[in-house]
Protein backbone atom coordinates (compact mmCIF):
# COMPACT_ATOMS: atom_id res chain seq x y z
CA UNK A 1 0.00 0.00 0.00
CA UNK A 2 1.10 3.70 -0.89
CA UNK A 3 0.83 6.01 1.53
CA UNK A 4 0.74 9.80 0.85
CA UNK A 5 3.04 10.70 3.53
CA UNK A 6 5.08 8.48 5.76
CA UNK A 7 2.99 6.72 8.66
CA UNK A 8 3.52 7.09 12.08
CA UNK A 9 4.64 5.23 15.01
CA UNK A 10 1.61 2.46 16.38
CA UNK A 11 1.24 3.90 19.97
CA UNK A 12 1.89 1.25 22.40
CA UNK A 13 1.93 0.54 25.90
CA UNK A 14 3.96 -2.36 27.12
CA UNK A 15 2.93 -5.48 28.95
CA UNK A 16 4.55 -6.06 32.73
CA UNK A 17 6.52 -8.68 33.06
CA UNK A 18 6.91 -9.18 29.24
CA UNK A 19 8.79 -7.51 26.35
CA UNK A 20 5.37 -7.47 24.43
CA UNK A 21 3.36 -4.53 24.19
CA UNK A 22 0.17 -3.71 23.80
CA UNK A 23 -0.73 -1.68 20.54
CA UNK A 24 -3.95 1.18 21.64
CA UNK A 25 -6.33 1.98 18.75
CA UNK A 26 -8.71 4.51 21.00
CA UNK A 27 -8.81 5.72 24.74
CA UNK A 28 -12.36 6.44 25.81
CA UNK A 29 -13.09 8.10 29.33
CA UNK A 30 -15.54 7.98 31.95
CA UNK A 31 -16.47 11.32 33.87
CA UNK A 32 -17.72 11.28 37.33
CA UNK A 33 -17.45 7.45 37.97
CA UNK A 34 -17.11 8.15 41.78
CA UNK A 35 -19.72 9.50 43.79
CA UNK A 36 -16.95 12.10 46.17
CA UNK A 37 -15.41 13.22 42.97
CA UNK A 38 -18.68 14.07 41.31
CA UNK A 39 -20.10 16.25 44.37
CA UNK A 40 -16.56 18.30 44.38
CA UNK A 41 -17.08 18.89 40.65
CA UNK A 42 -20.44 20.24 41.80
CA UNK A 43 -22.36 17.31 40.21
CA UNK A 44 -24.97 14.46 40.77
CA UNK A 45 -23.36 11.58 42.84
CA UNK A 46 -26.37 9.39 42.00
CA UNK A 47 -26.75 6.36 39.67
CA UNK A 48 -26.91 8.33 36.42
CA UNK A 49 -26.39 6.67 33.02
CA UNK A 50 -22.17 7.37 32.43
CA UNK A 51 -20.91 9.77 30.02
CA UNK A 52 -18.11 9.66 28.05
CA UNK A 53 -15.22 11.73 26.31
CA UNK A 54 -12.09 10.98 24.58
CA UNK A 55 -8.31 11.42 24.28
CA UNK A 56 -6.64 10.19 20.65
CA UNK A 57 -4.25 7.10 20.74
CA UNK A 58 -1.30 10.07 20.97
CA UNK A 59 -1.71 11.18 24.39
CA UNK A 60 -0.47 7.86 25.79
CA UNK A 61 2.63 8.80 27.67
CA UNK A 62 5.17 5.89 28.84
CA UNK A 63 7.64 7.01 31.02
CA UNK A 64 8.53 9.40 34.17
CA UNK A 65 8.37 12.60 32.57
CA UNK A 66 5.97 15.04 31.58
CA UNK A 67 5.99 18.14 29.94
CA UNK A 68 3.52 21.12 31.24
CA UNK A 69 1.68 21.56 28.66
CA UNK A 70 0.40 25.30 27.23
CA UNK A 71 -2.92 27.37 27.14
CA UNK A 72 -3.26 26.25 30.92
CA UNK A 73 -1.84 27.63 34.45
CA UNK A 74 -3.87 25.06 36.37
CA UNK A 75 -3.34 21.31 35.24
CA UNK A 76 -4.50 18.70 37.29
CA UNK A 77 -4.10 15.23 38.11
CA UNK A 78 -7.10 12.02 37.94
CA UNK A 79 -5.43 8.54 38.65
CA UNK A 80 -7.62 6.05 37.71
CA UNK A 81 -8.18 2.34 36.93
CA UNK A 82 -7.70 1.56 32.88
CA UNK A 83 -8.70 -1.09 31.19
CA UNK A 84 -7.37 -2.52 28.04
CA UNK A 85 -9.57 -4.53 25.24
CA UNK A 86 -8.47 -7.64 23.78
CA UNK A 87 -11.58 -8.32 22.10
CA UNK A 88 -14.48 -5.70 21.19
CA UNK A 89 -18.16 -6.15 20.04
CA UNK A 90 -21.72 -4.30 19.99
CA UNK A 91 -24.41 -4.31 22.90
CA UNK A 92 -21.87 -6.43 24.83
CA UNK A 93 -24.13 -7.87 27.63
CA UNK A 94 -22.53 -7.07 30.86
CA UNK A 95 -21.68 -10.75 32.11
CA UNK A 96 -19.76 -11.09 28.69
CA UNK A 97 -17.96 -8.30 29.22
CA UNK A 98 -15.30 -9.36 31.51
CA UNK A 99 -14.08 -11.46 28.71
CA UNK A 100 -13.03 -8.82 26.52
CA UNK A 101 -10.34 -7.51 28.62
CA UNK A 102 -6.78 -8.24 28.55
CA UNK A 103 -5.16 -6.32 31.43
CA UNK A 104 -5.31 -3.13 33.95
CA UNK A 105 -3.05 -0.15 34.24
CA UNK A 106 -2.89 2.78 36.38
CA UNK A 107 -3.82 5.57 34.48
CA UNK A 108 -3.84 9.47 34.99
CA UNK A 109 -6.48 11.73 33.22
CA UNK A 110 -3.99 15.30 32.69
CA UNK A 111 -6.68 17.87 32.79
CA UNK A 112 -6.15 21.69 32.03
CA UNK A 113 -8.78 22.64 34.10
CA UNK A 114 -9.02 25.75 33.87
CA UNK A 115 -9.41 25.56 30.04
CA UNK A 116 -12.00 23.25 30.51
CA UNK A 117 -14.06 25.50 33.13
CA UNK A 118 -13.86 28.27 30.17
CA UNK A 119 -14.85 26.01 27.71
CA UNK A 120 -18.00 24.58 29.83
CA UNK A 121 -19.15 28.59 31.04
CA UNK A 122 -19.64 29.19 26.95
CA UNK A 123 -21.20 26.10 26.31
CA UNK A 124 -18.23 24.72 24.10
CA UNK A 125 -16.83 21.40 23.91
CA UNK A 126 -14.36 20.82 26.92
CA UNK A 127 -12.12 18.44 24.61
CA UNK A 128 -9.02 20.66 24.56
CA UNK A 129 -9.08 20.96 28.47
CA UNK A 130 -8.68 17.23 28.40
CA UNK A 131 -7.16 15.75 24.78
CA UNK A 132 -3.55 17.80 24.73
CA UNK A 133 -0.34 15.81 23.94
CA UNK A 134 0.87 13.61 26.95
CA UNK A 135 -2.53 13.96 28.56
CA UNK A 136 -2.74 10.09 29.34
CA UNK A 137 -0.02 8.71 31.39
CA UNK A 138 -0.39 4.80 31.79
CA UNK A 139 1.22 2.58 33.53
CA UNK A 140 2.68 -1.19 32.29
CA UNK A 141 -0.40 -3.60 31.67
CA UNK A 142 -0.78 -5.93 33.77
CA UNK A 143 -2.51 -9.32 31.85
CA UNK A 144 -5.89 -9.95 33.73
CA UNK A 145 -4.36 -13.57 33.55
CA UNK A 146 -2.08 -12.64 35.99
CA UNK A 147 -4.49 -10.36 38.53
CA UNK A 148 -8.09 -11.11 37.84
CA UNK A 149 -10.61 -8.72 37.11
CA UNK A 150 -10.19 -6.29 40.34
CA UNK A 151 -13.26 -5.39 41.88
CA UNK A 152 -11.95 -3.58 45.40
CA UNK A 153 -8.50 -1.89 46.42
CA UNK A 154 -7.41 1.14 47.40
CA UNK A 155 -6.43 3.90 44.89
CA UNK A 156 -4.16 6.34 45.60
CA UNK A 157 -1.85 9.15 44.62
CA UNK A 158 0.71 11.53 46.30
CA UNK A 159 2.04 15.02 45.20
CA UNK A 160 5.34 15.62 46.59
CA UNK A 161 4.87 12.70 49.08
CA UNK A 162 2.17 14.37 50.00
CA UNK A 163 -1.63 12.01 49.82
CA UNK A 164 -4.05 13.86 47.43
CA UNK A 165 -6.55 11.19 46.09
CA UNK A 166 -7.71 8.02 47.83
CA UNK A 167 -10.59 5.89 47.56
CA UNK A 168 -11.14 2.26 46.45
CA UNK A 169 -12.02 0.36 43.27
CA UNK A 170 -15.72 -0.80 45.06
CA UNK A 171 -16.53 3.28 45.25
CA UNK A 172 -16.99 3.03 41.40
CA UNK A 173 -20.86 3.93 40.73
CA UNK A 174 -20.32 2.03 37.10
CA UNK A 175 -18.18 -1.04 37.59
CA UNK A 176 -15.96 -2.37 34.74
CA UNK A 177 -18.43 -5.18 33.20
CA UNK A 178 -21.06 -2.12 33.38
CA UNK A 179 -18.69 0.37 31.49
CA UNK A 180 -17.92 -1.70 28.68
CA UNK A 181 -21.62 -2.64 28.09
CA UNK A 182 -23.05 1.03 28.16
CA UNK A 183 -19.83 2.14 25.93
CA UNK A 184 -20.68 -0.54 23.60
CA UNK A 185 -23.83 0.46 23.08
CA UNK A 186 -22.88 3.59 21.65
CA UNK A 187 -20.01 2.39 19.38
CA UNK A 188 -18.55 -0.73 18.40
CA UNK A 189 -15.42 -1.55 20.99
CA UNK A 190 -12.35 -3.04 19.30
CA UNK A 191 -9.48 -4.63 20.11
CA UNK A 192 -6.68 -2.18 21.47
CA UNK A 193 -9.23 0.26 23.04
CA UNK A 194 -8.37 1.53 26.51
CA UNK A 195 -10.83 3.01 28.79
CA UNK A 196 -9.82 5.25 31.71
CA UNK A 197 -12.86 4.21 34.33
CA UNK A 198 -12.71 7.61 36.41
CA UNK A 199 -11.05 9.30 39.51
CA UNK A 200 -11.90 9.46 43.21
CA UNK A 201 -12.07 13.02 45.24
CA UNK A 202 -9.15 14.65 45.58
CA UNK A 203 -7.92 15.92 42.50
CA UNK A 204 -6.31 19.17 42.52
CA UNK A 205 -3.23 21.39 40.45
CA UNK A 206 0.49 20.10 39.69
CA UNK A 207 3.09 22.50 39.55
CA UNK A 208 6.25 22.15 37.45
CA UNK A 209 9.07 19.82 39.52
CA UNK A 210 6.09 17.82 41.51
CA UNK A 211 6.38 14.30 41.35
CA UNK A 212 3.56 12.29 41.16
CA UNK A 213 3.28 8.92 42.62
CA UNK A 214 0.22 6.35 41.74
CA UNK A 215 -0.87 3.55 42.47
CA UNK A 216 -3.91 0.75 42.67
CA UNK A 217 -3.85 -2.37 44.95
CA UNK A 218 -3.38 -5.30 42.72
CA UNK A 219 -2.85 -3.39 39.98
CA UNK A 220 0.58 -1.86 39.75
CA UNK A 221 2.67 1.59 39.60
CA UNK A 222 2.96 5.07 38.66
CA UNK A 223 5.36 7.84 39.10
CA UNK A 224 5.59 10.74 36.97
CA UNK A 225 7.51 14.13 37.08
CA UNK A 226 6.11 17.16 35.72
CA UNK A 227 8.88 18.75 33.71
Amino acid sequence: MNMVIPPWPQPSVPVAGSESRFPVRRIYCVGRNYAEHARELGGNPEREPPFFFMKPAEAILVGERMDYPPRTADLQHEIELVVALARGGRDIPAGAALDCVFGYAVGLDMTRRDLQAELKAKGRSWEMGKAFDQSAPVSPIVPAARCGHPRRGAIDLKVKSRSRQHGDLADMIWPVAEIIANLSGYVTLLPGDLIFTGTPAGVGPVQRGDLLEGEIEGVGRLELTIA
